[in-house]
């Protein structure tokens, strides 16, 4: 993706880190969910992540990154970041918290970082792939990658 204006603020961002990674277009498929998703771009759902925002009764928020086939688990989750309860924040709060919205929601390029956790099971794959930050667009790279520009766990967060 030579072309600046087709470059989003995610793939810039990893451009300024020095980060290789391959961009993916979904935009002309139709795909309307993350097991879509995965199937228009010929990905295996397993190593294809959803970005999920979370507040915790203690009114910090969470980012979460799940296979987009399966589901987080919110007990799980809370013990993951040591929290007694954890849930999904609104749609309508996506937007005005992390300048994203709801299907192109990116740990990277966040309004300001959370503390965020993967699933466990991205150890297993040599890349991940997930939003661009942009409804159409999703980033192909390694977790050790993504380490380099943000900071994580990794945890057994799903059902």
């Amino acid at each position: 993706m030579s072309d600046k204006l087709n470059k989003t603020n995610v793939m810039r961002v990893l451009d300024q880190h020095g980060i290789r990674y391959t961009p993916r277009d979904y935009s002309h498929t139709g795909a309307v969910s993350g097991a879509d998703v995965a199937r228009a771009l010929g990905l295996d759902p397993d190593a294809v992540f959803k970005t999920l925002v979370t507040v915790a009764g203690s009114g910090e928020h969470y980012v979460f990154m799940v296979p987009v086939e399966r589901e987080l688990d919110l007990k799980k989750a809370a013990r993951a970041v040591g929290e007694k309860s954890i849930g999904m924040i609104r749609q309508k709060e996506l937007l005005p918290l992390t300048g994203y919205v709801h299907g192109g929601c990116s740990p990277i390029g966040m309004k300001k970082p959370f503390v965020t956790v993967i699933d466990e099971t991205a150890q297993l794959y040599d890349t991940v792939t997930f939003s661009a930050g942009k409804i159409g667009f999703q980033v192909e790279l390694s977790p050790d990658d993504l380490r380099r520009v943000i900071d994580f766990a990794y945890a057994d967060i799903c059902e």
